[in-house]
């Protein structure tokens, strides 16, 4: 993940900024900003390491102080028996203030941020600087395992990298403007990176997905399709962060086992998968033996965690699955959690748009639509494709050649999240020359990447997220 921007600095009361030089009228019109700069005065947080945080949680909705699926409360996720019980001692405020009350939640979260950073032994001089409070924001987020603890923290960094402007239920709006940071990642940088193209790819059954096995007692090792027809698949909501979600599925053994096959990510539709196909995760009741689960990020009451390319990215996740194991892309045999008999699960819930899913699902558009580009516009006149390569369902890499100059073009043509910057890349390496490589964060294609090579053998390829392909040394000339 690229981190990118942050904010450092002061933080300027908004009553100023208005020119109202009375806080007490701003504190009453905007009642999250004051409770976010107090409890960063108080706790020497960054005001806006605070925000993203609470953001990355739970989209600074308190949900009126109900749980989470994983026993998190509030805006900033305080979870029972973890940072809820740490925040009680550290602010003395009462246990049901800290649930539901947003300002207590708030300076419950940046409590325990401190005596996290205090543990790091981060003096004042650098708790000033929100880079040197990552391996604090790894540990808040109550991950086991490392890479779940870097993934959480990488999210929340990249929330500070985008800036964000946030409208709460309660219609005020949020915001923390874009800075860049160099994050300090300490122990967490040896950690695997699961938002990395290729991390543990070839453990997983699908290809742009990554492994993240969940914990032995929240599935049961089975042999599908052999020993029960797989003919459903089942979406769910998680009911908090992805990370978290992970982490959840990955704790283990707790008196109600619980898992899903995959788990999409709202911001860029990042899929992780947790249980293989052939074996049954706890999901969906009596629903378990003949269906895959898919769990995607965020909270039925709040349409915000829906993005576009969430929807695509599940989308193309659901039409693979249907096809390999001859699902009918319906209504009938994809279905919510809510429709599985005898549930008392209300997921997705009314913001999941049918109705936009489905036809992603069966308009050969879940991986993204039609991408507008070609590998021959994207090489340019002249350029004739004389061999690809399909990414599993996420893209498709092509090599082209040229006659009149004699030059390869290599180009990788995305066919999920079209129009969501993603990791993509394409390279071209020309025996006895260094390779040359196209690779970033693109919307719809990486490439051209071109080179002088007639009568040369040549090595080429390119990656769409986790599925990536590099050839051997051919096309001799």
């Amino acid at each position: 993940m690229k981190i990118r921007m942050i904010l450092t600095g002061a933080v300027i009361p908004l009553a100023m900024l208005a020119g109202t030089g009375h806080p007490a009228s701003a504190a009453a019109a905007d009642p999250l900003a004051d409770a976010f700069a107090k409890a960063a005065a108080a706790y020497e947080v960054p005001r806006d390491l605070l925000v993203s945080v609470a953001y990355s949680e739970t989209h600074l909705d308190g949900h009126k102080g109900q749980p989470s699926a994983d026993g998190g409360y509030g805006m900033m996720h305080l979870v029972t028996s973890k940072t809820l019980d740490r925040a009680v001692t550290l602010t003395k405020k009462p246990l049901s203030a800290l649930k539901a009350d947003d300002a207590a939640n708030i300076a419950g979260g940046a409590a325990v941020l401190r005596a996290y950073a205090d543990e790091l032994r981060l003096t004042a001089a650098a708790r000033k600087d929100a880079g040197k409070w990552y391996q604090a924001v790894a540990k808040y987020s109550g991950a086991s395992a490392p890479e779940v603890a870097r993934l959480y923290a990488d999210t929340v960094y990249d929330m500070l990298a985008q800036g964000i402007r946030a409208t709460t239920p309660g219609g005020e709006t949020v915001t923390v403007p874009a800075r860049t940071v160099t994050p300090d990642r300490g122990q967490y940088a040896k950690a695997d990176d699961l938002d990395k193209p290729g991390t543990l790819a070839a453990s997983t059954d699908y290809p742009s997905a990554v492994w993240a096995p969940a914990h032995s007692s929240n599935y049961a090792v089975s042999n599908r399709p052999t020993s029960d027809a797989i003919d459903r698949i089942v979406i769910h909501v998680t009911q908090g962060s992805y990370a978290g979600t992970i982490d959840w599925f990955q704790t283990g053994p707790r008196p109600n086992p619980t898992s899903a096959h995959y788990v999409v990510r709202s911001s860029d539709g990042a899929i992780t998968q947790m249980v293989r196909e052939k074996d049954r995760a706890f999901h969906a009741g009596n629903y378990n033996r003949r269906s895959i689960g898919i769990e995607h990020e965020g909270f039925v009451d709040n349409a915000t965690w829906f993005t576009d390319a969430m929807y695509r990215s599940s989308a193309a996740l659901t039409r693979n699955i249907a096809d390999r194991y001859g699902i009918p892309k319906d209504r009938t045999h994809i279905i919510g959690h809510v429709e599985v008999p005898g549930t008392d699960h209300t997921d997705p819930g009314r913001y999941w748009d049918w109705t936009k899913y489905m036809q992603y699902v069966t308009g050969g558009g879940g991986g993204g639509g039609t991408n507008p580009h070609t590998p021959e516009e994207v090489c340019g006149s002249g350029y004739k494709v004389i061999d690809s390569q399909a990414l599993g369902t996420a893209g498709t890499v092509f090599l082209l050649y040229n006659s009149a100059n004699g030059n390869n073009c290599v180009a990788t043509i995305k066919k999920i999240s079209l129009g969501t910057a993603s990791d993509t890349s394409a390279f071209l390496e020309v025996k006895d020359k260094a390779r040359i490589e196209d690779a970033g964060k693109f919307e719809y294609y990486a490439g051209p990447v071109r080179a002088a090579a007639a009568d040369k053998c040549v090595m080429w390829g390119g990656s769409v997220g986790t599925s990536k392909y590099e050839s051997p040394f051919e096309h001799c000339g």
